[in-house]
Formats: C-alpha cells, structure tokens, sequence
C-alpha cells in the first residue's frame, strides 16, 4: 500500500521544509488517538500542539508538522517545518484533493449534516472506496483534517461543512470543491451570530460557492427560506435536485411511519417509486434519508441498492440513537428505552425529537410507577441569541408535549420551559447536568421511553450516560 503522504509530497504541498525521509499513513491532531506512522499535526488550539511532539514522535508518529523545534525535540527529528501549522495543513487539504480523482459530496445544514453525512458513508461503502469526516470535523480545521486524510483512491468523499459565524461556508466548499453539495435543512440555529433565518439560509447556500463546473445542488425544498437556497443553486449549478415533499420534487417523500425503533419510508426518485426501512424512528431522518439518495445518484451510485442499506444505517451516539437498558438481570421484560440525542439542540431538532419521544410506545404495568411514561430530559440550545429565553418556553406549547407525562429541565435557559410548563407536567429543575445526572434512578423507571436531549455544552450527556448505567444494552427495539 502506498503512502499517504512523503516527506517530499508534503514539503512540496505545504511549501516546508522535511528533516528526514519519511512516510506517512495517515494524519493526526491527538496523542491520545495517535496510530504508529501518523504525521502528527502541532495545531495551537485549547493547547499548543508543540507541547506533544516528543510524545507524539515516542509513539512512532512517521512525522510531526510545526511551526518551530520543540523543546525536548532533537533537531534531526523527522520533521515538516512550516511557518504556520493550519495553514500547511490547508495546504495539505488542497494538495489530496487535487490528486483524488473520485467524486466529492459536501454536507451542510442547520440539522442532520451528521446523520446525512454518515447515512452515506455507509450506503457508498458498498459502491466504492468511501472517506468522510470522523465525528463533527466540519470547521475551519476539520475540512483540511479530513481532506488530508483522503486516501488516494478514494471513490467517494463525502465532507461535513459546518459553521458559526457568516462567512465560513464558502472558503471551506472551495477548499472541498465538491461534485455534489447538498443542504440538508435550514433552522433558527446560532441566531447569536445571525440576524435571522434568511441569513442563515444565505450562509448555508454558499456552500454551492465551491462546486465544481457541472456540479448538482442538492437542497430541502420543504425548508424555511427554501427560496433562498433555490436561487443560489441556480446561479451555481448545472443540475439541481430540489428534495421534500412538494410534487416538483425529483426526489419526493411520500410517507414516514414509525415502527418501533425504524422508520418505513415510501419516496419517489425521479418518478420511480421507492420503499425503504431507515434504522431509527423520525420523520427528520426520512428527509435525511432523501437527501442522501439524490446525492447517491448525483454521483452515478445505485439508488436502489443504496435504499435497502438504510436499513442497517444507526444514527451517530448522541444523535438520536435508540437503545433499550434491561434494568433487572433476572426477570425479563423491567427495560427502559433510552433515546440519547444529547450532542446538538435547536428548536427545529427539538421538534423532531419530540415528535419522536410522542409516537414512542411506552409499557404499563412492569416497574414501581406502573405506568409506562414518555419523559424529556431537556438541556439548553445554545447559540440562540436575544430570543433564547422565549424559544425555549414556547416549546411548551408543542403538541407532542401532551403526550409527555414530565419534563426534567437542565440549565438557565431551559429554567423558562420549565416554567411555562403545567405544573403536573414538571420534572426536576437543575442549573448543572452534573446535578440532574446524580438523581437518574429518581427519574426513570421500568416501562418509560426516555429523551435526552440538548446542546452540547449543556453537558445533559452526562444524564444519559447515567442512565445507561442503570442496566444493560439489549437490541434495539424493532
């Protein structure tokens, strides 16, 4: 097999010296992730990546990419000096994309970039050498990351492009130059730097910025500001596939029904009609769903064969995976289902998951409750700007919420759902998700289907897993 990248592909690329003459075969930014022959990457972010070398080069890195010889680090180290480390690593991201010659799909949107992302990374795997972004590397490091890491044969890249501040969609969708870029949704999501949806929506369309001559636009018809994105892919593309539900859809959802954890979908592609089982319950993973089939036949794939993988597609942890805890190793049946969706929140994702949580079955009669309960663990959406307190409380007044018998609430901003909230309807009320995670086997019982679900930095994660720790994973309901 041959290298990812050599000493002299890289100096050449990132305009750098080499020391040394070395062979790479792949390409990290953590020691603690770190495989023997990684060019290791010094980037400077919550630390100074420098303060890693020598641990990095002890842990057989082929290389190390720096802006300077690090202290403890000898100077006939193998070693790429640059002026700037993320700048060379873009360099390095320009360079394996002008080798690859396979086809790149770029993914963005207020919603489901993830999901979408990782929906066809799995049904293109069957189809050819696929590479795609690890977890959420969809910045201003993560595209390069992820580039630089594309092997030469690549068949199908598919790119995460993500953002929080206007003007960042469009350098990264020029650097991924993408043959297909596709918009998965658009939503009130970090209004703390956006005046509205609209402006949201035209950051999200620059991604049709970067394609290349040719290129398909790919966009969810049904989306707030739709327009928006209709007209930037016009002056962009050369084919555009609107997807949703309207009849001018080449790629139209006809239905999305529930059935335990999946979700049985009736669609159209181009005229044709198509049945398909995703592995997870939502309407939202349906569009998703959608969304990757016309990226699958922008890109000359099977759509059919890429339809019958859905079935085996879960979604990533903490992104709505389903899971069902036995909570007594000894009498069969005292479960709980466990809905852990606590990485990302907005008020369109908190809908959806709702609307999840509602259609949800519940089993009486097993437990202390005796009562099978739909219950919400919500943390804070972060990054909504001045209207945050009041997106929160209006969440009280969606309709999946009276099918919900208790709301726990976690953080100063979800303290005004709570509040908006009946009173029989209210949990407990924590300012820290480590408080509300010390109390999990207060909150659940046998029989319950229970939501986790908030930003990130609401930390409610750590609700789940406490959860998770009350029993044992058994197979996913189905």
């Amino acid at each position: 097999m041959s290298a990812l990248w050599t000493a002299r592909e890289a100096e050449a690329a990132t305009g750098g010296t080499a020391r040394g003459d070395w062979q790479a075969a792949g390409v990290s930014i953590d020691t603690r992730t770190l495989a023997p022959s990684d060019l290791f990457v010094a980037l400077r972010a919550a630390r100074d990546g420098h303060d890693f070398v020598a641990d990095a080069l002890a842990k057989g890195a082929a290389a190390a990419l720096v802006s300077r010889v690090p202290d403890g680090v000898a100077p006939d180290a193998p070693l790429l000096l640059v002026p700037d480390v993320l700048e060379a690593l873009v360099a390095l991201g320009q360079a394996a994309r002008a080798r690859m010659t396979g086809q790149v799909i770029a993914v963005t949107g207020s919603v489901g970039k993830t999901s979408t992302k990782e929906m066809l990374r799995d049904v293109l795997a069957g189809q050819g050498q696929v590479h795609a972004a690890e977890a959420s590397y969809n910045n201003h490091w993560g595209v390069p990351l992820t580039l630089a890491r594309m092997p030469r044969d690549t068949d199908f890249a598919v790119i995460e492009i993500g953002m929080n501040h206007p003007g960042e969609i469009a350098p990264l969708a020029r650097l991924a130059r993408p043959h297909v870029a596709l918009v998965t949704t658009i939503a009130p999501a970090h209004l703390a730097a956006f005046e509205n949806v609209a402006a949201i929506a035209r950051e999200k369309a620059a991604i049709f910025d970067g394609l290349e001559p040719g290129g398909t636009a790919i966009w969810n018809a049904d989306a707030e500001s739709a327009d928006i994105l209709a007209e930037a892919a016009a002056r962009r593309a050369r084919v555009l596939v609107p997807f949703g539900s309207g009849a001018d859809c080449p790629f139209r959802l006809g239905s999305a029904t529930p059935s335990g954890g999946l979700t049985v979908v009736q669609a159209e592609a181009r005229g044709v009609p198509v049945l398909f089982k995703i592995g997870a319950p939502g309407r939202h993973f349906a569009m998703n769903a959608l969304g990757a089939l016309a990226a699958v036949a922008a890109v000359g794939g099977d759509v059919a064969l890429a339809a019958v993988d859905l079935a085996a597609w879960a979604p990533p942890a903490g992104r709505g995976t389903r899971e069902t805890l036995s909570l007594d190793a000894v009498e069969d049946g005292m479960t709980i289902d466990l809905i852990d969706d606590a990485f990302n929140a907005n008020p369109a994702s908190l809908s959806a998951a709702l609307d999840v949580l509602a259609a949800a079955d519940p089993v009486d009669d097993i437990g202390r409750v005796a009562r099978g309960r739909r219950i919400a663990i919500l943390g804070d959406m972060l990054e909504l700007g001045p209207e945050a307190d009041a997106l929160h409380a209006v969440v009280a007044a969606h309709p999946a919420m009276a099918k919900l018998a208790v709301v726990h609430c976690v953080g100063p901003l979800m303290a005004h759902l709570w509040a908006a909230l009946p009173e029989a309807q209210r949990g407990r009320k924590a300012e820290r998700a480590e408080d509300l995670a010390r109390e999990a086997h207060h909150l659940v019982d046998a029989g319950d289907v229970v939501l986790v679900k908030g930003s990130k930095g609401s930390r409610v994660s750590l609700v789940a897993e406490a959860i998770r720790k009350l029993g044992q994973p058994r197979p996913a309901v189905v």
